[in-house]
């Protein structure tokens, strides 16, 4: 019998009933300006931010609007994240065979899983992926924006950008594959402070210049791979957008940092 991890954010962090997450996705995708959107290459890589979808759903669908033109053509995500909940070491796969959300299930790629078998970094624990948001929250945006794809789900833990890159590495594949990172940047400065402090990460970023530290992005482990991954492929990154939660529906005094940024193949890039 197969087994599906269940959603465990949906009603709280995303709308519970898939009328109404339709219906929110396909607003915050149609409401991207139309040259941040659909215009230019497809990326290769992505970064965007995984809070509730009032904080940062405008910002992350940016990047996946960018998707469009490779509706049909991306059969493969390699989605991480990092783990909020159960502390990991290495990079964990779940222990099931998909995952579901409102919108219905996305299948995991076991072909894939299984490229990464001989990987010691790599582990499976049901319980890390559980409760785990970070990378819950992008898969509307995904199954809204391409057809007919399959997972590679990582929840990353304690581990090294290397760890992280010779993973990216053994999947990278061609157009078929996309590389999503689900990451916030800087957690609870007051807004001044977060902007400075967030300008500052994402100028390291697209000068692909790591590492980063977990202060400056929760995700900054998986970030830190794609970096690494990224400078071995010559990988072109874009800042789509950025702002904090005091721009969206946020307290000024503690706010969360957002980004939006794609990874393009430099021969396609603008």
């Amino acid at each position: 019998m197969n087994s599906v991890r269940q959603p465990a954010v949906a009603g709280s962090f995303y709308p519970g009933q898939a009328a109404a997450l339709a219906h929110e996705v396909s607003t915050l995708l149609a409401e991207v300006p139309s040259h941040i959107g659909s215009a230019g290459p497809v990326p290769k890589a992505l970064i965007v931010p995984h809070a509730g979808y009032i904080y940062s759903g405008a910002t992350a669908a940016l990047a996946y609007a960018r998707l469009a033109p490779a509706r049909h053509s991306i059969r493969r995500v390699v989605l991480l994240g990092p783990a909020h909940r159960v502390p990991v070491r290495g990079l964990a796969l779940p222990d099931d065979d998909a995952l579901a959300t409102p919108l219905g299930q996305v299948a995991i790629d076991r072909a894939a899983v299984a490229q990464l078998a001989q990987l010691p970094q790599v582990v499976v624990s049901r319980s890390v992926h559980a409760h785990e948001h970070a990378l819950e929250v992008q898969l509307p945006f995904l199954q809204t924006v391409l057809d007919d794809f399959q997972l590679v789900p990582l929840v990353v833990g304690h581990a090294s950008a290397e760890d992280v890159a010779e993973v990216l590495e053994r999947l990278w594949g061609g157009p078929e594959t996309l590389l999503v990172v689900s990451s916030d940047l800087s957690h609870f400065l007051p807004y001044r402070a977060a902007q400075q402090a967030d300008s500052q990460t994402m100028q390291a970023i697209l000068r692909l210049d790591g590492p980063l530290s977990q202060q400056q992005a929760c995700g900054g482990t998986s970030i830190n791979g794609l970096l690494l991954a990224a400078r071995h492929h010559g990988l072109q990154p874009r800042l789509l957008g950025m702002c904090n939660s005091g721009d969206t529906a946020g307290d000024l005094a503690r706010v969360v940092g957002y980004a939006a940024v794609a990874f393009m193949e430099v021969d396609h890039a603008n």
